[in-house]
């Protein structure tokens, strides 16, 4: 049975061309490229795609171009949140109108809410649309992070269903799965066999814009039970993570890397990020 949200799923970057626009010929070439490469599922505008960059007419329009290409052979996920409780419900709802199949939805960051903010954010915009939610819990960035009691009560909400976890705990995790029935992605990309390991539904994957087919071995390995062959493809993927996320932020290297291979046209990103010399 498929999941919900898929399993092999790519935080997808947004192609611009020099000068920082959506590039729309990019961006239909990354979507089939992805999809012939095993993604099943595309996550769009969140963090690798330059969401505070993005203004809500952007956003909109990407979720739209995007669905239409890929024409229901991949779920379309499309991240909503912000620091801003109205903000995030306009971009929920304009999101399920242009087409998305569901919602990533990430802590309020920067202004930096109790947790009872954050449960009464995350309903909020999950009750303003039908479609399913994915929480993103990364406190390196929001300066936040979601408490495994506030997981659990987030998950009581009918639209709530999963979490893209970039906290890294590993004990955390296994705690709500088994406390819940949210779906769990890693979103650390050092991470992705441990998580499997533990019972992660799949991921949201920064390298999988480049090696989505080696993702996709990695994940069904594990849900075979073959853990050598696990192991291989991770170690075969250990120095790509290394390029692209330990040089530089992972937005800026996967654009090279996809530039690199002809991918994408450019590796144009928008300030404040800067395009890696190459």
């Amino acid at each position: 049975m498929t999941p919900l949200f898929g399993a092999n799923l790519v935080a997808m970057v947004t192609p611009m061309r020099p000068g920082g626009a959506i590039s729309e010929p990019g961006l239909a070439a990354l979507v089939d490229h992805l999809l012939s490469t095993g993604c099943d599922g595309l996550v769009v505008g969140g963090t690798t795609g330059e969401s505070p960059t993005l203004t809500e007419a952007e956003a909109v329009e990407l979720v739209a171009t995007v669905a239409k290409r890929v024409a229901g052979r991949a779920r379309v996920i499309a991240g909503v949140g912000t620091y801003d409780t109205a903000a995030s419900v306009r971009r929920a709802r304009a999101a399920a109108a242009a087409g998305a199949d569901a919602l990533l939805l990430v802590c309020p960051y920067y202004s930096r809410p109790t947790q009872a903010g954050v449960v009464a954010h995350c309903r909020t915009v999950a009750d303003a649309t039908t479609l399913p939610v994915m929480l993103y819990d990364v406190p390196a960035r929001t300066g936040v992070a979601m408490t495994e009691a506030t997981l659990v009560e987030l998950a009581g909400h009918p639209r709530i269903r999963a979490v893209k976890d970039a906290k890294g705990d590993l004990r955390e995790a296994m705690s709500v799965m088994a406390a819940s029935s949210l779906a769990y992605y890693c979103g650390i990309d050092e991470l992705n066999l441990p998580y499997l390991a533990c019972g992660a539904t799949g991921l949201v994957s920064v390298v999988g814009n480049v090696a989505a087919d080696r993702t996709a071995a990695l994940i069904e390995a594990v849900r075979a039970g073959d853990l050598d062959t696990a192991r291989a493809v991770n170690a075969s993927l250990l120095p790509l993570v290394d390029t692209m996320l330990g040089t530089a932020q992972g937005a800026v290297m996967a654009k090279v890397a996809l530039a690199d291979r002809g991918i994408i046209p450019h590796a144009t990103v928008r300030p404040p990020l800067l395009e890696a010399a190459r």
